[in-house]
């Protein structure tokens, strides 16, 4: 999201004043983002808000929790030796794992190596740890996970966030889909934000919306 002044841009603008409004009562520190299924711009969402919320002024760290099909290194353009992995194993600390990036504000956590027993790390005591140093450390932290349906690593990490977001593309999530992905995060007793629907056509151009949660 380079241009700041384009549609797309305005856009991730509204959905970030949209989820600060969304729960008056205590301010979102921890923020997961995911999807019903694959291909549905989750990725490219949750780095296009990390970037709105940094540019507020926000310390904003963003983490590839991803461990199956990692891809935030890659829109980041940088590499992805050490990550959350490395963290959850102990190998290395958050400080050491944690990347700069060219915008102002914007940290990052890559996915690491991928591990043989992701949900089993996002889970562990090693998450929990990490995310009581990462809240000293940052203003907002946001998750991309793997899609609902696909795993259960998203509903795992929905206990320790204070929200989630869940993204569908317009002509392509299923309704039965999303309303699964929607059952599974209620059933993890997960604070849902709001939905993300983004390929919306208009005017020939692509536009995303956000619609709150219940």
């Amino acid at each position: 999201m380079t241009n700041p002044k384009s549609p797309i841009a305005e856009q991730f603008r509204t959905i970030r004043t949209n989820i600060q409004f969304s729960n008056v009562d205590e301010e979102i520190q921890t923020m997961i983002v995911t999807s019903s299924g694959p291909g549905e711009g989750k990725s490219t969402t949750t780095a296009n808000l990390a970037v709105v919320f940094s540019q507020q002024g926000k310390r904003v760290l963003m983490i590839d929790a991803d461990l199956r099909k990692p891809t935030v290194h890659y829109t980041f353009r940088t590499e992805n030796h050490i990550g959350l992995s490395n963290v959850l194993t102990r190998q290395t600390t958050l400080e050491e794992a944690v990347q700069t990036t060219a915008q102002e504000n914007l940290w990052l956590l890559t996915s690491g190596p991928i591990p043989p027993n992701p949900s089993e790390l996002l889970g562990s005591k090693g998450m929990q740890n990490l995310l009581e140093k990462a809240k000293d450390e940052y203003d907002l932290i946001i998750f991309d996970t793997p899609p609902v349906l696909a795993v259960t690593d998203a509903q795992v990490l929905s206990n320790l966030a204070d929200g989630v977001v869940l993204v569908v593309s317009s002509g392509k999530t299923e309704t039965d889909a999303a309303k699964k992905a929607k059952e599974l995060l209620d059933s993890a007793k997960a604070k849902i934000l709001g939905v993300v629907l983004n390929n919306k056509k208009q005017e020939e151009s692509h536009y995303y919306y956000y619609y709150g949660g219940k």
